[in-house]
This record gives C-alpha cells, structure tokens and sequence, in this order.
C-alpha cells in the first residue's frame, strides 16, 4: 500500500510517500480502507519531535490518528460492525490507503468520508478540556483561538449544555464564530478589554498557544480556571495543560448523537491528496484554520 512516513524528525519535507507492508486488524480492531485521513497538530508536532522525550517511536514512522473509511477486516473479539461497513475512529498511521482503528463509530447518516475524517481528535479534545475547565450550564466560557476544529467542536458543544461562549478569532472568522453561538471579538491590541465588554468570564481555554496565558488568568481571577492545550505556560502561573488523552469511545458516540440531531457541524476548510501531506502540515502550522483539514486517499 501507499502511506506517509517520515525517517527522521524535522520539517514537512521529512515527509515521504512511500511503499509499505498492509497492516492488519488484531483482538479488538477493525482494519479500514482509508478514504480521508484528519490533520491534527499533533501530527506536525510528533513529526518535529516535541513529543520525542516523553513518548518516544520507532523511525521511520507513519502519520495520523483520525481517518474514515470502509471496514475491510475485523479483529478477533470484536462485535457490532461488520466488513463494508462506513465507519469513523482513532488509530495509528492513518495517513495511508489501509488503516487499523482501535476506536470506531458507524458514520451518521448523510455524512461525508472527508468530513467524518475530521471529527475524532477534535471531539474528544473538546468534551476532555470543558471537563476539566469546570464551566456548568448559566455560565461563561472564553475560548482563546475559536475557529479552528477543536474550538469549532467546543463552542457547540458547549452551546448545547446551556455554556455561553466568548470566542476570540481573526477578523475573518468573526461571522463564522457567530453563526456557531458565540459571542465574537478578535484578538490583538485591546483583546481584553473587548472580552470584558462582552461580560464575565467564569472559565476560558487556551486553544492556540498564542502567549494568552497571564491574560486568561486575569480575566477569570483563578488560574486553576483556564486550561490550555497548545501553551506549557509561564511557571507560577498555575494553568493546567492538557494533553492526556480521555475517552474516544464517549467522544464518537456524542459525535454521533450531536451530529444527527443537527447539532454539530466542522466544516472542511479544505482537503489535499494524500501526496500532499506536507503541504497540509504547513497549512496547519500556520494557524487560521476556520474548522478542519484532511487528507484525501
């Protein structure tokens, strides 16, 4: 099969599409042929080697966690799905034509492969960081870096349980932060004070890693109040960050749930051949992204 892989850490252009042996479904797996893989920062992140001290992996490697696919193989012990069935999950080495998925969903009705590819990562990072903020229903949640897939997944999944959302994004994104729920403003010179004309914030969330922390702090008067996924933060500071994973199980199924009753929706900001990994892994870095990016197989 066809795949991504990188032998050493180090830009984009350590990426390569290469030849390389099927993989095959084990005990409690489903193998898929692939039709769109997600792109999630922690791909380009493993593929510098941020991650190398702490979880280290065998070179060369492959890419990805997220894909949609066709079931074509199903592991001993698992029940439930069978093979054609279209299905979406978390796996490894996703960036490829074959793929093993460790956790699955059956797609809901009317969803396409390169949107489905989008979902996984995205929601279980939403449900696990508004866990651990602690924000309840009547109360104010500010998300720092709205637009992205993680913030598009949190502003409606927080909407949902009765959270009112402050997002924070670029002047491009101003409507689409609205047409979500939130209550819009742009970051830059003056960001705070725009925040604190939009009302109290009783919990906020760092999604960009953009050097927000002692503001998010200031705004909701505690630290154990503001988590970040994208910034280790300042020491003394006091802000959690989250990066352990919870449960992909919970997140597809409310996925699932939410997306069917017309609750959700990540739009796909744009989709490349799988050829064009490295470019997608650009456009990611960069920053900006108004909902997901994914890879076509």
């Amino acid at each position: 099969m066809k795949m991504i892989s990188f032998a050493e850490f180090g830009g984009p252009d350590v990426l390569r599409l290469v030849d390389a042996e099927e993989p095959h479904a084990g005990p409690g797996q489903v193998r898929v042929a692939v039709r769109a893989a997600g792109v999630n920062p922690v791909d380009w992140r493993i593929r510098e080697g941020q991650f190398r001290a702490v979880r280290p992996i065998e070179l060369p490697s492959g890419v990805g966690q997220d894909a949609a696919g066709v079931v074509d193989e199903v592991g001993e012990g698992v029940e439930g799905v069978e093979v054609g069935d279209h299905v979406f999950g978390e796996g490894s080495s996703t960036y490829a034509e074959f793929a093993v998925l460790s956790a699955w969903a059956r797609m809901p009705e009317g969803l396409t492969f390169q949107e489905a590819a989008g979902y996984p990562s995205v929601m279980e990072t939403a449900l696990r960081v508004i866990r651990e903020v602690g924000v309840r229903p009547g109360e104010t949640l500010l998300v720092s870096g709205a637009s992205g897939g993680v913030g598009s997944a949190v502003l409606q999944v927080a909407r949902n349980r009765g959270i009112t959302v402050i997002g924070t994004a670029g002047a491009a994104n101003q409507d689409y932060l609205r047409d979500l729920g939130a209550l819009a403003t742009t970051y830059g010179e003056g960001w705070v004070e725009r925040v604190r004309r939009l009302g109290r914030v009783d919990a906020a969330l760092d999604l960009a890693g953009s050097g927000v922390l002692r503001e998010l702090v200031e705004l909701t008067g505690d630290p154990r109040k503001v988590v970040s996924i994208a910034d280790f933060g300042e020491p003394g500071l006091g802000v959690r960050f989250s990066g352990a994973a919870g449960s992909m199980p919970e997140a597809l199924a409310e996925a699932v749930a939410l997306i069917s009753r017309g609750k959700l929706h990540i739009p796909v900001e744009k989709a490349y051949p799988l050829a064009e990994a490295a470019a997608a892994h650009v456009d990611s870095r960069a920053g900006h992204t108004r909902g997901r990016r994914v890879l076509i197989v």
